[in-house]
């Protein structure tokens, strides 16, 4: 697999605590780039709104395609980003960001990570999902999960990948991989 000499975009998506926070950093352990968390735009918006009001998405949404534009057109050679990708409401913005990481040469790198349900659930409990205000119940997860189509983006390069057989180390190495990111 080649791809143009553009920026990289690593979209690391999944449901809450399937891991995406904990691959993207062993990623980045392996290979220098820059880690764009999905609640770092969710954070700012939140300093204006409260979580779903009128705006807030919007608002995350704008956030991140300012991200991936200021990204891309200052060369950065790789960031990884975090993403709850929920089919079919995402698929426009999924779509505005390939354009945004295309228009610079650039490729986009599609990783769906998912786990087992009793996985998933001992996960979703861990206290330093706490700490960044994630959800961090089994009720919490399945709210979410009922609500949200949580799926593997639709492009046919995606890589699917159980981090329930895996550690973030070897999930990361073989991304890399993958996408001859060493």
């Amino acid at each position: 697999m080649s791809y143009n000499t553009g920026m990289k975009l690593v979209f690391l998506h999944g449901a809450p605590a399937v891991g995406k926070l904990t691959v993207a950093k062993a990623l980045l352990r392996l290979v220098p780039g820059r880690l764009f968390d999905n609640h770092a735009a969710m954070d700012l918006a939140l300093t204006v709104f409260d979580f779903a009001a009128p705006g807030f998405w919007e608002l995350v949404h704008s956030a991140r395609l300012s991200v991936l534009e200021a990204a891309a057109s200052h060369d950065i050679p790789l960031v990884v980003a975090t993403y709850c990708y929920s089919e079919p409401e995402d698929r426009p913005a999924f779509r505005q960001s390939e354009g945004i990481v295309a228009r610079y040469g650039g490729d986009i790198l599609p990783v769906y990570l998912h786990c087992s349900r009793d996985e998933n659930v001992r996960r979703v409990s861990n206290a330093d999902r706490a700490r960044r205000g994630n959800i961090t119940s089994e009720q919490g997860l399945d709210q979410f999960l009922a609500r949200y189509q949580i799926s593997a983006v639709p492009r046919a390069d995606c890589l699917v990948m159980d981090t329930s057989v895996r550690s973030a180390e070897l999930t990361a190495q073989e991304i890399v991989r993958h996408y001859a990111l060493a």
